[in-house]
């Protein structure tokens, strides 16, 4: 039996392949939408991939399971009370595929979603009897369980759903042997719970003794406990689950149809209909000189959660990326449905030398001048872009909060009359946001380099110019 984990960092999303040396058969669990890494590695050992199972209609991501049904002719598979448009292998709890000496048998175990899945892997040439791996999707994490509130406007509640994962982990997973190895669908960084470790794999017996939500507690404590103080969800989430569902276009077909480079004069005329400029240097690039109106989602960063979060799905994108990355940007944008790429400026900003008239520029601070400009008779105002949790656990004082999510939304806030001075944790956060003020029309945006890690190391010793408990956010 040969098991191998893809962990994609930058949507902290875990996929598997498991094989049978034997048979030369294979299949793949919650795959990404680029799949070549699976193609690639059953080519390179002569396998067949005959089977793709979804442990459940994922929501941050599109999965890559029609990819691998249209390049393999492989089976897909999703638990019984799954609904989709595509035609897939129903599998009730307790089925069991077997292929040569692997054994994958179904657990249904509802809760996060309500078809959800776990798989539990039996190496059938050592130990017929005890699982030697179990596959959780987002019923298990390792450090947490699935949050139960992303599928609450589909008509079942979130207490509902806490209650159905509560019954999933005490009938389904936590009865499995301490040695029983836990591969989840998700790592730290993923909205889909809220205490994830950046532990990839673990044990059962490890889980039961460190995991919070599985420590002793009643079923209404438990609901409780994972329903309260979960992250805020993006937008997308629903676009995607919903995606999943779907008969849709295959990456490879979105990204031919996308990969279209254009003149700046056709970018210009494609720009006085409905368009979104999307930027994805990063943001020190973006501050030097920009494109007036477009918005800067940097590909060193979370780019996908935040082009899902910060994009519109119905209005046409257009990219501005480093020459040779515009192929790059629009395969992660696919990565979470977002198909709507109308093409990319051929030859990135080196196209703008001859138009000054359409550059912008990003005024930058460091924290040390910002400090001493606070202490000014008038001083600017520190917008905090940061979740209300991050800002309540410290903050610059005087500061407004705004969540990111929230800014187009509240920007009448924001005071006009006055420089704001735009930060997050980094700096990567507040450069999407100064992007989206300049589209709104703040033009004495200024945005704090290195962001709050920088003020606090620049900040010790001064107290004074720190808070912990909140006083003034508009996050809610």
């Amino acid at each position: 039996m040969f098991l191998k984990q893809y962990y994609l960092s930058c949507l902290a999303h875990a996929s598997y392949l498991i094989a049978d040396e034997q048979t030369k058969t294979a299949a793949v669990i919650d795959p990404q939408r680029d799949v070549e890494q699976y193609l690639d590695e059953a080519e390179s050992q002569g396998w067949n991939i005959r089977y793709v199972f979804l442990t459940h209609f994922h929501a941050d991501f599109l999965a890559g399971h029609l990819e691998l049904r249209d390049r393999t002719g492989a089976e897909v598979c999703l638990g019984s009370n799954a609904k989709a448009e595509y035609p897939f292998k129903a599998l009730p709890d307790g089925a069991t595929i077997e292929f040569g000496q692997v054994g994958l048998s179904v657990l249904e175990t509802p809760g996060h979603t309500p078809e959800g899945i776990s798989i539990l892997v039996h190496d059938l040439a050592n130990n017929a009897e005890k699982p030697y791996a179990v596959f959780t999707g987002d019923t298990l994490f390792i450090g947490d369980v699935g949050r139960p509130d992303l599928m609450a406007s589909i008509g079942v509640t979130a207490e509902q759903l806490g209650g159905m994962l509560y019954d999933s982990l005490h009938t389904k997973l936590l009865p499995l042997p301490d040695e029983t190895l836990v591969y989840p669908a998700h790592g730290a960084g993923s909205m889909c719970g809220k205490n994830l470790s950046s532990d990839t794999v673990s044990t059962m017996g490890t889980q039961r003794q460190y995991n919070y939500a599985l420590q002793p507690m009643s079923r209404d404590q438990f609901i409780h406990l994972v329903t309260m103080d979960q992250p805020e969800a993006p937008e997308y989430f629903g676009y995607d689950a919903e995606l999943n569902r779907k008969e849709r276009q295959t990456l490879d077909q979105a990204i031919r149809k996308q990969l279209n480079p254009l003149a700046l004069q056709d970018l210009l005329e494609i720009q006085k209909e409905s368009v979104q400029i999307l930027d994805v240097r990063d943001p020190a690039d973006f501050a030097g000189g920009h494109m007036k109106g477009s918005i800067n989602i940097g590909l060193g960063g979370k780019f996908a959660t935040w082009a899902g979060t910060v994009l519109s799905r119905e209005i046409p994108i257009l990219v501005i990326a480093e020459p040779g990355r515009e192929q790059e940007a629009i395969r992660r944008l696919g990565r979470i449905g977002f198909d709507h790429v109308a093409g990319y400026l051929d030859g990135g900003m080196a196209e703008l030398e001859s138009r000054p008239d359409l550059i912008r520029k990003v005024a930058r601070m460091t924290a040390a001048t910002l400090a001493e400009r606070l202490a000014t008779t008038n001083p600017p105002q520190v917008l905090d872009v940061r979740t209300k949790k991050e800002w309540g656990n410290g903050r610059i004082d005087h500061s407004m909060n705004i969540p990111l999510p929230h800014l187009l939304k509240k920007f009448a806030q924001v005071p006009h009359e006055q420089p704001v001075v735009v930060h997050c944790a980094s700096g990567y956060r507040s450069s999407i946001a100064v992007s989206l003020l300049e589209q709104v029309g703040f033009r004495n945006v200024i945005d704090l380099v290195g962001g709050f890690e920088a003020w606090e190391k620049t900040s010790r010793g001064h107290g004074s110019l720190l808070q912990s408990s909140p006083t003034c956010s508009t996050s809610t």
